[in-house]
């Protein structure tokens, strides 16, 4: 295994401002900062010792090269306590102000903060460090630098965004890198498919295109298979990091409905995890993934099925990142609650956990089913205070 555990929890950290122009922080909202020893302390109680969290780049960068990590000591602390494994997220959409994220003084000072993550976690952290230096850089393009639901609510400039977040990247992981040599990287970008309209020609060849170029082009860019001008290496893409969800396959032009489960235009799990692997090759973890509501403990127990197919198929499917681990808040306006993951919030009673029992279950399920392959701990002997 990469972690401590085969699964991970992952805590919602999304910063920035929304389609609406209000700013949002996951983090401070759902209460994690607050209850960042708790967290940890429950993940560990169901046999997860790995997650991946959020250091918030607007909130650390003061500018001028000054750095203030106080946001970040909760979660220092309680991985210290716990002897949790973090992936460190360090830009997750949210910038500092004022930066243009098309210029070239975004690469330097990005560069320069990775440099300064990594020389304060060096400091309080034993064991390997982990980052993702930026995360979903194709959705961030699409959604920041396409249609404009991001700031800096850039239109039509997807693949100008998208370079410019690779350069940005390969810089980090460089400066990383020269304060922490040993540093490991997961790179987590959606894996999607669209299915073509129909069978005409036009629309086969737009949805190949999309299938087997558009969705890979980030990844291509950090290892230097595509412009190598840029730096990349595979040393630089490292892990690869499948963020896969119930709505990442779906017809071209119809973003925001997909396929439904029983569509024979879907395509298995375990295939395109096969495709990634085929192309890059080296160790891959599934960085993120969920359903909602009621949907949650089936998705798990359907997935622990693709896992499997691919444990026989000998693809190094590294981790399992249950994504996000407490539920959260749409984005947008307006701003209802996302019953995904392990627990919910109680907002009336400060964000107070509720642990989804038949989610629950179904991780002991997958639990019990890997560790048969000795690819995850045997499910943990669950206590009563698990509960919240």
């Amino acid at each position: 295994m990469l972690f401590s555990s085969y699964f991970l929890g992952g805590f919602e950290c999304t910063t920035g401002f929304n389609r609406e122009g209000d700013w949002i922080d996951l983090i401070e909202e759902t209460g994690h900062l607050r209850h960042a020893d708790a967290d940890y302390r429950r993940l560990c109680e169901v046999g997860i010792r790995a997650v991946r969290d959020g250091i918030r780049w607007p909130l650390v960068d003061k500018g001028r090269g000054g750095f203030d990590f106080s946001s970040v000591e909760p979660l220092v602390r309680a991985a210290r306590r716990y002897k949790v494994d973090v992936v460190w997220d360090l830009f997750h959409f949210g910038y500092p102000a004022g930066l243009d994220l098309l210029s070239a003084t975004f690469v330097s000072r990005f560069a320069e903060y990775c440099a300064a993550c990594a020389r304060y976690l060096r400091r309080r952290l034993q064991g390997t460090l982990w980052f993702t230096p930026v995360n979903e850089p194709s959705y961030f393009s699409w959604v920041a630098g396409e249609v404009g639901r991001f700031a800096p609510y850039i239109t039509g400039r997807h693949h100008e965004f998208k370079v410019a977040l690779a350069r940005a990247a390969i810089a980090g992981i460089d400066a990383i890198r020269a304060r922490v040599p040993d540093a490991r990287f997961l790179n987590a970008d959606p894996l999607c498919h669209v299915a073509p309209r129909n069978e005409r020609p036009a629309s086969l060849s737009e949805a190949r295109v999309f299938n087997d170029d558009q969705v890979f082009e980030s990844w291509d860019m950090l290892c230097g298979r595509t412009l190598p001008e840029l730096g990349g290496s595979r040393a630089h893409l490292d892990v690869v990091g499948i963020n896969y969800y119930w709505n990442s396959q779906w017809e071209l032009g119809q973003e925001g409905e997909w396929l439904d489960d029983e569509d024979p235009r879907r395509v298995p799990l375990r295939d395109l995890i096969r495709s990634v692997h085929a192309r890059y090759g080296g160790e891959l973890i599934i960085s993120e993934t969920s359903h909602w509501g009621v949907h949650r403990a089936r998705w798990l127990r359907e997935l622990a099925d693709e896992v499997d197919g691919l444990f026989d198929a000998s693809v190094p499917l590294g981790g399992i990142c249950i994504y996000p681990i407490i539920g959260m808040f749409d984005w947008h306006r307006p701003r209802p609650w996302m019953p995904m993951g392990l627990w919910d919030c109680d907002s009336k009673r400060g964000m107070r956990r509720l642990v989804h029992r038949p989610m629950l279950d179904a991780l002991a399920f997958a639990q019990e089913r890997f560790s048969r392959t000795g690819m995850a701990l045997p499910p943990a002997q669950l206590a009563p205070r698990i509960l919240v």
